[in-house]
């Protein structure tokens, strides 16, 4: 089976190997172009898969999209100096709780500077129960359009984004906050990811803290 995750190392070595084998089974892929066809299939995934994936806390290449199992995907963007994405935690660990069986949550974290000591710090200090990852390439940044923190990002269970944006309207701009919102934009698009319904807004924009260095 094909790894799913791979660090730049890794996935240079497969390269190579991939192509050592080629040449040395030469004269059976001239017979059948099959064996080529499927190499060059699994580089293909290993490239895609690589751009999906970030970091968790021990250095580890981590792509949360494909270790879901067939489950919605949520990514949840924060940074940890930012006040709005600490104001944030108890309503997505609402959310995430509510639909725990069913879905995927993922933190992380796009600063280039934050460490996984100072993310494992954060987590804990906010009582997350939650994997985190660090994403300070932007990975997972790119593939699920992301402005700010906090955001999120939904993908369905074909692995397909169906829903990019705010948790939901609490805040109306930096200064203004309501005393409760009135739109769920999370939780709806989750709710249709589940049923296969079309998501009501497929993004809408947050308030927070923009993430920097994007390209």
């Amino acid at each position: 089976m094909f790894p799913h995750s791979l660090t730049a190392a890794e996935l240079t070595a497969y390269y190579v190997k991939a192509y050592e084998l080629m040449a040395r089974g030469r004269s059976a892929i001239r017979a059948s172009g099959l064996l080529a066809a499927t190499l060059l299939v699994s580089l293909w995934l290993a490239s895609v898969s690589q751009a999906q994936s970030a970091f968790d806390l021990a250095g580890r290449s981590v792509n949360p999209i494909a270790a879901a199992s067939g489950k919605v995907v949520v990514l949840v963007f924060l940074r940890s100096d930012c006040p709005i994405s600490n104001r944030y935690a108890p309503v997505i660990q609402k959310i995430s709780a509510q639909f725990a069986s069913d879905t995927s949550f993922w933190l992380v974290y796009p600063d280039r500077d934050e460490s996984s000591q100072a993310v494992r710090k954060y987590v804990q200090d906010y009582g997350y129960h939650l994997p985190a990852l660090r994403d300070p390439n932007h990975a997972l940044v790119k593939l699920a359009q992301v402005q700010v923190t906090p955001e999120v990002a939904v993908f369905d269970r074909n692995h397909q984004l169906v829903y990019d944006g705010r948790i939901d309207n609490w805040y109306q701009d930096l200064a203004r906050v309501r005393p409760a919102p009135t739109t769920h934009e999370l939780a709806d698009a989750i709710r249709a990811a589940l049923t296969g319904k079309p998501v009501p807004k497929t993004d809408v924009r947050g308030v927070g803290c923009y993430i920097s260095d994007l390209e």
